[in-house]
């Protein structure tokens, strides 16, 4: 009888922080729907990443929910991976703990994002903020995953987390799998600003005319795809070098049209730009449309959201315990057994 292979484990997370812009649905969490059929899913609104800058209570709460809600809306199934809360699970804190006595301070000094967000949020330098690597490190050992989706502004975490990893493994004899980065099908889509292509999309964008968000109605992204940032040229060609703006907008329709850059030419040869931006405009509002319809409903029976993350932390629960007990005899605790 042929040996059924198991699915390799996949971990990845987002932070409740408010507005999700297209460049977080079309690089993260469109991608967490296609991975769930092939892999073993185990997905997770980062709450406690999120208070390492300074959250409004009530904000947070209706964030992570509507955090959720958007996950199911964009074609994550509850009934097929582990969806959950991560401060549901408190093994995500404990494990960290014990990973901190293993990691050396100038490892989380040197992390680009601390620097950033130090820079920042200067009047908010927490421990909290340098010390986030190591819980994202937990999250990830946790579920003993084999694969992390992740950008190039990742690499680092990613490095931390072998690192770990093998140093735990080393000291205390096998105990976690050292995972490998997962690049899916289409991540290498980098959505820049539409104000200013030569940045990454983000919604702390000073001008909000230079991210559309999953929320934004169809005028507000008509409006903004009207307003980016082209060239003098009149030729819709991609050359992200001497047309970083056409280039953006090209990979913005491609990436919801599903077509390649050369289709996207053919698409517009010998029209303007103003029938262009119209055209990636509608585009987007049209991909948009029914998600945002649906997490609208699934908002509207918060006793399913609940439930789903109740299942969630229960499931998500199981594995990371199982886990962490084997941490605790390896580092030495006293169990009673």
């Amino acid at each position: 009888m042929e040996e059924v292979q198991r699915k390799q484990t996949l971990f990845s997370a987002v932070q409740p922080s408010g507005a999700v812009t297209i460049g977080n649905y079309i690089g993260a969490i469109r991608n967490f729907a296609a991975l769930q059929d092939a892999y073993n899913c185990h997905y997770a609104v980062a709450d406690l990443h999120a208070i390492t800058v300074k959250q409004e209570p009530a904000a947070l709460r209706r964030n992570t929910l509507e955090l959720i809600a958007l996950f199911i809306a964009c074609g994550i199934d509850p009934e097929k991976c582990v969806l959950f809360v991560q401060s549901h699970v408190p093994a995500h804190c404990e494990l960290a703990w014990v990973l901190n006595t293993i990691t050396y301070p100038g490892e989380l000094s040197r992390m680009t994002q601390f620097k950033d967000k130090s820079a920042k949020h200067a009047d908010n330098v927490n421990m909290g903020l340098m010390d986030y690597p190591v819980l994202m490190v937990a999250d990830i050992l946790l579920y003993q995953a084999a694969l992390v989706p992740i950008g190039a502004d990742q690499k680092q975490h990613l490095e931390l987390t072998r690192d770990l990893a093998i140093r735990f493994n080393n000291r205390y004899g096998s105990t976690f799998t050292v995972p490998d980065g997962y690049f899916p099908k289409g991540s290498s889509a980098r959505i820049m600003s539409l104000a200013d292509p030569l940045k990454k999309m983000s919604k702390s964008d000073e001008n909000p005319n230079g991210f559309i968000t999953m929320g934004d109605d169809r005028e507000s992204i008509l409006r903004k795809c009207k307003r980016a940032v082209t060239d003098s040229e009149a030729e819709v060609r991609y050359d992200p070098q001497t047309k970083p703006g056409v280039s953006n907008l090209l990979t913005i329709y491609c990436a919801f049209t599903g077509k390649s850059t050369a289709e996207a030419e053919r698409d517009f040869a010998g029209k303007g730009y103003g029938d262009f931006k119209l055209a990636v405009g509608e585009t987007v509002a049209d991909a948009l449309a029914p998600v945002q319809a649906e997490k609208a409903r699934l908002l509207a029976d918060k006793a399913y959201l609940n439930a789903v993350m109740k299942r969630g932390e229960e499931a998500a629960a199981r594995i990371a315990r199982k886990t962490l007990s084997k941490v605790y005899r390896k580092v030495g605790f006293y169990t009673g057994e």
